[in-house]
């Protein structure tokens, strides 16, 4: 099942953001709260909005609940963002392929919050990413993964909880061999694609992975 999710953010249009929307045909959508604006920018109907409505005029909450939209309301003093209640919307509610429109620009600390999100427990085993322009962010865990693309696509690889052992990468111009990513330095930063896959692979640790289209 698929989840296409709109959060409070700016929309910034681009070829990924519109290759995902193509690819999310039949998803659930959520907006969280102000999404309900992101949505409409890329005419996306909504099945759910979420959160606690600081950002959306009443009138236009009114309209979507007349037409059919799903309304939760929680109250202002929460512990979660209303795009953390929106992600476990949609994996409570089964999908496991989640997309996020909105989530990046604006206020730095909202889009570092919204990156760390993609780490909720319940997220683990599914393919949840952070998608904005021509770019798209995710996390890898220990074990093998393919990264799809094309020669020349720029691809991040970005260690988020202290240091990431033994990160070996295929296909990617500038190759890591068992190496450790420290929390700091900036080597594992506009890595360039090879081939249409490449891989990654690390023994322990936890990247987040960055993959803009073409060069960066």
């Amino acid at each position: 099942m698929k989840a296409l999710i709109f959060a409070n953010g700016l929309t910034y249009d681009g070829p990924m953001s519109r290759r995902v929307i193509a690819d999310a045909e039949g998803a659930l959508t959520i907006a969280a709260d102000g999404g309900v604006r992101v949505a409409r920018d890329y005419g996306v109907p909504l099945q759910a909005v979420i959160g606690d409505m600081d950002s959306v005029e009443a009138h236009e909450l009114d309209t979507l609940g007349a037409s059919g939209v799903e309304i939760l309301r929680y109250p202002p003093e929460k512990n979660e963002t209303d795009l953390e209640l929106a992600l476990m919307l949609a994996a409570e509610r089964g999908a496991d392929w989640i997309r996020v429109l909105g989530a990046m620009g604006g206020r730095l600390d909202q889009t570092l919050a919204n990156i760390y999100l993609l780490a909720l427990p319940a997220l683990r085993d599914r393919d949840a990413r952070l998608v904005s322009d021509s770019q798209q962010a995710w996390l890898l865990y220990p074990g093998e993964h393919v990264i799809q693309g094309a020669p020349g696509d720029t691809v991040s690889l970005i260690p988020m909880n202290g240091e990431a052992h033994g990160v070996q990468t295929d296909k990617l111009y500038y190759p890591l061999r068992d190496e450790t990513l420290m929390f700091g330095p900036a080597r594992g930063i506009s890595n360039v694609m090879d081939a249409d896959e490449a891989r990654v692979s690390l023994r322990s640790g936890l990247l987040l992975v960055v993959h803009t289209l073409g060069r960066a």
